[in-house]
């Protein structure tokens, strides 16, 4: 039986210079971790890593050609609820950056709670990741703050396939903005998550690499 709890994202760690936003997930207060990729002191995950160290581990790459087709994140309001799976709504919202809630039920309270969280949560050119875990059900979920929009982001869990994540960001140039990936049915994330950001001609924007701790929901 799924258990529906607020889930609260906060990156658990050192604050950044102008204030530390944060991203909340959906339901009621639990702390849920999520990870950023340049900063060790905010990384829960494979802590000792350093960037070099994620940079390296990061290895796909995609041919300029094959970026062509993808058209970027999609532009939503803010505080729009937006359906990513298994019953989760995403919500983006403009007081703060990289402050997005994630709800499975009470999605106007978790937007509400989220508004008073300003700053930055996350290193220029960088990703943060979640994982939510329901059963055999798992959700990815983070946050890009890129200089260059990425037209595309994908996952690689353990040693599966590349996969494509679904994007999202607010009207203008916020320069940043969330994505989202629905494994249900995939079972608990074995190995580690490689995430990657891709700019229009193939070439990486920011990679993420993390051996996540899932979060039951």
């Amino acid at each position: 039986m799924k258990l529906n709890r607020l889930v609260t994202a906060a990156l658990v760690a050192a604050t950044l210079a102008g204030g530390a936003g944060t991203a909340l997930a959906g339901g009621d207060s639990t702390p849920r971790a999520e990870t950023d990729a340049t900063e060790a002191g905010r990384r829960i995950a494979t802590p000792g890593d350093e960037a070099q160290g994620l940079q390296e581990r990061a290895t796909v790459q995609t041919p300029a050609r094959a970026a062509a087709s993808f058209t970027g994140p999609r532009v939503v309001r803010p505080y729009e609820p937006v359906e990513i799976g298994q019953g989760a709504k995403m919500g983006l919202l403009p007081e703060g950056k990289q402050n997005y809630v994630v709800a499975y039920t009470d999605f106007e309270e978790a937007v509400q709670q989220a508004k008073s969280y300003v700053g930055d949560d996350i290193r220029p050119n960088s990703l943060s990741g979640g994982t939510a875990v329901d059963g055999d059900d798992v959700l990815f979920t983070g946050a890009f703050r890129t200089d260059e929009v990425p037209q595309r982001i994908t996952l690689r869990i353990g040693t599966g396939a590349e996969v494509e994540a679904g994007m999202l960001t607010l009207p203008g140039t916020p320069g940043w903005g969330t994505y989202y990936y629905d494994a249900a049915g995939s079972g608990a994330p074995q190995g580690t998550v490689v995430v990657t950001a891709y700019g229009a001609d193939g070439s990486v924007l920011a990679d993420l690499a993390y051996d996540p701790s899932p979060t039951r929901r």
